[in-house]
């Protein structure tokens, strides 16, 4: 016997129970979440969320592919649990071909990591990097092509020549915590070094650059400046024939400044510690 749907009490006259979608489960199909597209790339300030970063172990390689040729920069970010930081980064070009490679060296890759972008035109292109530190040193990598920092135009701007087998020094005050550091040549080879000092021959960071065109893979890195006394120096390793100009400038200043005592630093006996 067949019943009217109005002739059905009002409680028996509601909607069949059907399966809610959660929040972040897709629908049927290809459409993704609407809380997937939320977001976007991090700034680049706040740098890579460490849970996106792999961990390298001492005496190991890892590598991170981009085969398409829109791919133009990336992005290599390194850090330690506060130990040192050894390590070897190289950009493979083709069977055989390493345009550009550096090894890097931090004192503590907690308080100092190690961010560089490595040009990375005419793809496909890999980049290297490998924990020469010992079993007991691992370290954390990311390499990313979004988001990526890029020369401010103070920096584009304050280039300075710097001769084969010379150097530069450039101080800066304690408040700056993190400097600019770009290098570049007219088309030549870069062979470069540069070092972080903080005191007389204290080297908190160390990175031997080369790159065989300077003009189309220049070098720009940012370098963590904490605390007083710090010191960047380039050293143009190349031979006289081979100039380059470097660009150093303060990329992020703090507010309250820093005195902080730093071992073999100026030392000032009667005056005041801040004017």
């Amino acid at each position: 016997m067949s019943l009217s749907l109005l002739s059905l009490p009002l409680s028996m006259r509601v909607a069949p129970v059907v399966m809610q979608m959660g929040a972040g489960y897709a629908p049927v199909g290809n459409a993704p979440p609407m809380n997937a597209m939320a977001g976007a790339v991090a700034p680049t300030q706040s740098r890579v969320a460490q849970d996106q970063a792999i961990l390298v172990q001492g005496g190991s390689l890892r590598t991170w592919s981009y085969r398409s040729p829109s791919v133009e920069q990336v992005q290599v970010v390194l850090s330690t649990e506060g130990r040192p930081l050894d390590a070897d980064i190289e950009l493979w070009h083709g069977p055989d071909n390493t345009p550009c490679k550096m090894r890097v060296y931090v004192e503590n890759g907690q308080l100092r990591p190690f961010s560089a972008v490595v040009e990375t035109p005419r793809g496909p292109n890999t980049v290297a990097i490998r924990n020469i530190g010992q079993i007991e040193f691992p370290i954390a990598a990311n390499v990313f092509a979004e988001g990526i920092d890029t020369p401010t135009p103070e920096c584009m701007s304050a280039a300075m020549t710097v001769q084969g087998g010379a150097l530069r020094t450039y101080p800066f005050d304690p408040f700056v915590d993190s400097v600019q550091v770009l290098l570049k040549t007219d088309g030549r080879p870069l062979n470069a070094r540069i070092e972080l000092l903080q005191g007389p021959n204290n080297n908190k960071q160390v990175i031997e650059l080369y790159t065989e065109d300077g003009c189309d893979r220049p070098f720009f890195c940012v370098l963590e400046t904490p605390g007083s006394g710090n010191v960047v120096r380039i050293v143009n390793t190349a031979p006289v024939e081979f100039p380059m100009t470097a660009s150093v400038v303060p990329n992020s200043i703090s507010e309250g400044g820093g005195y902080d005592a730093v071992l073999g630093g100026d030392v000032v006996i009667g005056g005041d510690a801040m004017r």
